[in-house]
């Protein structure tokens, strides 16, 4: 079966390979040279304060917008490519929001990918979906994202590819752990998750990414239903509209650059 946590795998990760849509491109945390920073920055910090200086490096190739057939065409390759130690492999989601789609197909093309990947990686670790039952609209979708994520935790176990559990990271359910748009994670949010996957791969991590929320006001019901309905005007239904056109709104954005642990340390700093 696949290990959620790969205890023994983090002290040997010298390079790190990010692979997938905005989730890990980092959408939602933006830093002050506007580029965006993302758990998978954050992530790659923590495996590399487990390094000597000058001996991690870390390349996150993730575009927003991206669907599972683009992602395994430009970004797959140049992960084999550099043949790092570890991947993180998070793909797919786009396509299982659409309409029509099968989470069946898809999670046929998600296993051929990873069979790639673990054939040139050391270690390919795969992430779930996020469980959307808050999340109005999206919520209908849980069934299809469940169906999606048994195929990726069954692929994960053919392939011993630790797994970064999304779904149940349940302190993402909170309005808190989401930018304006619901559709993507706050810095809080992309920071609780990079503390998770630092867990899955048995990283003493400095805190609990399911610590507590403080707490909120109460709110009443009609202020939630106007807060929903603005939502959904503003982001959901455009977004639903560029799914339906297949326009991708990450066509024009190229991927991040290498990263040295010292850079990606200054721009966490500058926005924490």
């Amino acid at each position: 079966m696949a290990d959620d946590s790969k205890n023994d795998s983090a002290s040997v990760i010298g390079s790190y390979v990010a692979v997938g849509d905005s989730f890990t491109e980092g959408v939602g945390d933006p830093g002050p040279d506007g580029a965006f920073v993302g758990w998978a920055d954050r992530f790659a910090v923590l495996l590399a304060d487990r390094r000597p200086e000058g001996d991690f490096w870390y390349t996150n190739l993730a575009v927003r917008g991206k669907l599972l057939d683009q992602i395994v065409a430009d970004q797959v390759p140049r992960a084999i490519e550099l043949a790092p130690d570890l991947v993180s492999f998070c793909a797919g989601g786009n396509d299982i929001l659409r309409p029509g789609t099968d989470p069946d197909d898809v999670a046929e093309r998600f296993e051929r990918a990873v069979a790639a990947l673990t054939a040139a990686a050391g270690t390919v670790m795969v992430t779930t979906g996020f469980d959307t039952r808050r999340v109005p609209l999206l919520k209908h979708l849980r069934g299809k994202i469940a169906t999606y994520n048994g195929h990726v935790r069954a692929i994960a176990d053919r392939y011993g590819c630790p797994v970064l559990d999304l779904w149940s990271l349940k302190s993402v359910q909170d309005r808190r752990a989401w930018d304006h748009d619901r559709l993507h994670l706050s810095p809080e949010g992309h920071t609780r998750v990079a503390l998770r996957a630092g867990q899955v791969l048995g990283l003493p991590v400095p805190a609990d990414p399911e610590q507590p929320w403080p707490p909120l006001p109460p709110r009443g019901t009609l202020d939630v239903r106007r807060d929903d309905v603005q939502w959904a005007r503003e982001y959901l239904v455009p977004w639903i509209g560029r799914r339906l056109r297949g326009e991708s709104s990450g066509d024009h954005i190229t991927a991040k650059g290498a990263l040295s642990p010292a850079d990606i340390r200054n721009r966490i700093a500058a926005v924490a």
